[in-house]
């Protein structure tokens, strides 16, 4: 009798299940065909932004866009000169905005001073993890220091600055954390063994958190990964010279980034070709995945960055 109800209860979950697939598969295929400018967006008015690397590149563009928003700005990094640019430049548009120079692969320091922003600005409501790094090198010939800080920097970080900021999103029962991840967080690359391994490892955390919120039932906190193409203008891939694809500019990403966030995506893919491109990774043999890559990409660092 007791394996009769279990047996009936797994049957009852699997149809529930179904239905539920159903639904959501529908409700994301009308949701494809609604132009974008019909789509709800929220408002950023009054938050306190956080974003790690606004001392240049992506990040600083995030800073001006989104305090043009109405958002109140906070960024981190350990260039203090650009950050002292930035500043200037969200500033002159009337924007408000801290800054603060932290290593965040340093977890001590991200903790404290995180209670010093929460003091300056009040509680983070969006976090953008967004510093990043590469090396450029073939695997034998990257140094191990840069290995590790590469994947300090690109995904380890991710977790202190998280814990940092994550509690009091739910306190509040308000939050959204944006991971600045990559392409190359889907597919690898030449002489980007270590930036690919760590972008893969960025987008894993952002897909496992989403995850462990819903289980946890933290639906107020929202999370978008976004995994752009090379970009010019980061201070990595500036001299890249990729075919078939075009390189994309700050500009560019930053407006996506942005409605990303305002419409509360899940993923943020660019170009936006790319985001049907894995139906295909695992339909091809991998001799044509690899052939396309090289091609594609035939030398991913002409100029190395870090050393």
């Amino acid at each position: 009798m007791v394996e009769a109800m279990e047996i009936l209860q797994q049957i009852g979950q699997i149809l529930a299940f179904l239905v539920l697939t159903l639904m959501y598969s529908v409700r994301s295929l009308v949701n494809f065909f609604i132009p974008a400018a019909y789509e709800p967006v929220k408002n950023v008015k009054g938050d306190v932004i956080l974003i790690t690397g606004g001392g240049s590149g992506l990040g600083r563009l995030l800073s001006i866009k989104l305090s043009k928003l109405g958002a109140k700005i906070v960024i981190w990094d350990v260039n203090e000169k650009g950050m002292e640019e930035t500043v200037k430049m969200v500033k002159s548009n009337g924007g408000t905005i801290h800054h603060y120079k932290v290593d965040i692969t340093k977890r001590e320091e991200v903790y404290k001073v995180a209670e010093q922003v929460k003091k300056d600005a009040g509680d983070v409501t969006i976090l953008i993890n967004n510093a990043g790094v590469v090396s450029g090198y073939h695997l034998l010939d990257i140094p191990d220091h840069l290995i590790q800080r590469t994947f300090e920097v690109n995904a380890i970080s991710h977790f202190w600055t998280t814990k940092a900021f994550l509690p009091s999103m739910i306190s509040n029962k308000r939050g959204h954390i944006v991971t600045i991840a990559s392409m190359a967080g889907h597919m690898g690359c030449s002489k980007l063994v270590d930036y690919c391994s760590s972008k893969f490892a960025a987008v894993g955390f952002d897909e496992s958190l989403r995850v462990e919120l819903e289980a946890l039932g933290v639906t107020d906190i929202k999370t978008t990964c976004v995994c752009p193409f090379f970009i010019h203008g980061t201070g990595m891939f500036g001299d890249v010279a990729p075919k078939f694809t075009p390189v994309l500019t700050t500009e560019q990403v930053s407006e996506s980034v942005i409605l990303g966030i305002l419409r509360e995506d899940l993923y943020v893919m660019l170009p936006k070709s790319m985001r049907y491109s894995f139906w295909v990774k695992w339909i091809l043999p991998w001799q044509v995945i690899s052939m396309y890559m090289r091609h594609t990409v035939p030398d991913a660092c002409p100029t190395p960055g870090m050393k």
